[in-house]
């Protein structure tokens, strides 16, 4: 294999090519590093490593990732795509940073995002947006929207990202990679900075569901440092992957086929459930009831902890403060003015009008009402099958600018099939599943808490079938 092919092998195989001293890790992160400088203009990348460290020995020995700004590392200022982080730069190394490392992962670079984590289309970035390389004018999705374009181009076999209501699965579909958001709690979030805390979830980007099973075995285990981590015994999520779909039950809401959801989507979401059942799966009909309430909800919910969340960033204990201020209130607002986007600030008023008093239970609590009621549907459909699958999104990748600040609800909307699996805190993926228009389409696949093995195992198994995952934009091939 020529050192000019690099980029068209997964993880999995660069893994093995290194391992067997075919190449070096150094040779690898060098072909890597020179694709993400030459496609500079798709602003992936926030900051590009200047050269490789030896890797350790593990599941991703001389594997490239990229990790999204969400994550903090060590000396490295910039952070979250904010303004009023510019200048932070982290003592320490998140989780998600270490584990890689010690996987054996080689850092290439840290990813763009929307600013805290808040977004659907990359657009909110103190950075500018990432583009799409499929359409350099269109959307990437988001929040990870550096992650996926990344991946996506081929200028990194691997990227981390983080998943709140669908921030890996969305730019996932939009850019035509695989991406899987673990059960909540799997991935360790000590170090990512919080956008929403009881739905945050780290996990990963890549061309297949393989090389995504490779991510997790890195990235999943228990950390004492992160209260809400599970601890729960090492497992390989990679077992099931060459177990056949013959007997395996398909769940397909139909509600998730209505008259929202763009035709040529749909149709290609049900053409790859048709293959997955040609291949031995069973489809069986679900109801999930609250699914049409779920985005009211989450908003509700992520907002109220937005608001306190980034409470802490004033001026005087985090961020970055403002110059010619007139007392501590004048500090705290021209700081927070100036250091925050539109779309955090919208949350933010949003999040502190729901907790307010007098607004509490007509609001917030009917929210966490409606969390439980999805949670309790999903359980009733996992009582009928293995996988539940549907649309990742409404349709194809929307061009930028042409949703973010003219309708804030329709970009909210835009995370209609995904905000229910992470109300319930559930395991995900998108698999790219053909195109609508000449532009990636997704199709999501949710399993049972802790089941990421058997999503992984029904996400591979329609990749031997299609090859939708292997091909790469026209401008980056």
């Amino acid at each position: 294999m020529s050192g000019g092919a690099l980029h068209v092998l997964g993880a999995r195989r660069l893994r093995g090519m290194v391992a067997a001293g075919e190449i070096s890790a150094a040779e690898v992160f060098a072909h890597f590093r020179g694709r993400a400088l030459e496609y500079r203009r798709l602003n992936a990348f926030t900051h590009l490593a200047e050269e490789s460290a030896p890797p350790a020995e593990g599941a991703l020995h001389g594997v490239p990732v990229a990790h999204k700004e969400i994550f903090c590392q060590r000396g490295i200022s910039g952070a979250c795509a904010s303004r009023i982080l510019s200048s932070y730069a982290p003592p320490f190394d998140a989780a998600v940073v270490e584990r890689a490392r010690g996987a054996g992962a080689v850092f290439l670079g840290r990813t763009n995002m929307d600013e805290f984590a808040m977004g659907s289309s990359g657009e909110h970035s103190a950075h500018g947006p990432a583009l799409n390389p499929w359409d350099e004018t269109r959307s990437p999705g988001g929040s990870s929207s550096g992650s996926a374009a990344a991946v996506a181009a081929r200028l990194a076999p691997l990227a981390t990202g983080t998943d709140t209501g669908g921030s890996i699965r969305q730019p996932a579909a939009f850019c035509g990679i695989t991406g899987v958001k673990p059960t909540y709690g799997r991935v360790s979030r000590w170090g990512m900075i919080a956008f929403a805390s009881s739905f945050d979830q780290g996990g990963a980007l890549a061309v297949s569901a393989e090389d995504c099973a490779l991510a997790l075995n890195a990235l999943c285990g228990f950390d004492e440092r992160d209260s809400t981590s599970l601890d729960s015994p090492p497992e390989d999520m990679a077992r099931f992957l060459e177990e056949p779909l013959r007997g395996l039950k398909i769940g397909a809401p139909s509600g998730f086929f209505n008259a929202g959801l763009d035709s040529e989507t749909g149709a290609r979401v049900q053409e790859a459930l048709a293959e997955m059942q040609k291949a031995g799966a069973e489809l069986v009909d679900i109801k999930l009831p609250s699914f049409e309430l779920a985005v009211p909800a989450y908003y509700i919910l992520t907002c109220a902890e937005a608001s306190s969340n980034l409470s802490r960033f004033d001026g005087a204990r985090y961020g970055r403060r403002a110059g010619e201020t007139s007392g501590l209130r004048g500090m705290y607002e021209k700081s927070r003015g100036e250091g925050f986007g539109e779309e955090v600030k919208r949350r933010i008023l949003a999040g502190t009008y729901v907790l307010s008093e007098g607004y509490y239970d007509a609001y917030y609590r009917r929210a966490a009402a409606v969390r439980k009621a999805v949670a309790k549907d999903f359980a009733a459909a996992f009582e009928r099958c293995d996988i539940v699958a549907g649309p990742a999104t409404p349709g194809p990748a929307f061009a930028l600018g042409s949703i973010a600040e003219n309708d804030p609800v329709a970009m909210y909307m835009q995370d209609i099939y995904t905000v229910p699996v992470s109300l319930a805190g559930l395991p995900a993926a998108s698999v790219p599943c053909g195109f609508a228009a000449g532009l990636p389409v997704g199709m999501q696949l949710v399993a049972p808490p802790m089941a990421e093995a058997r999503l992984l195992q029904a996400a591979h198994q329609y990749q031997l079938r299609a090859d939708f995952h292997m091909q790469i934009p026209e401008g980056a091939a």
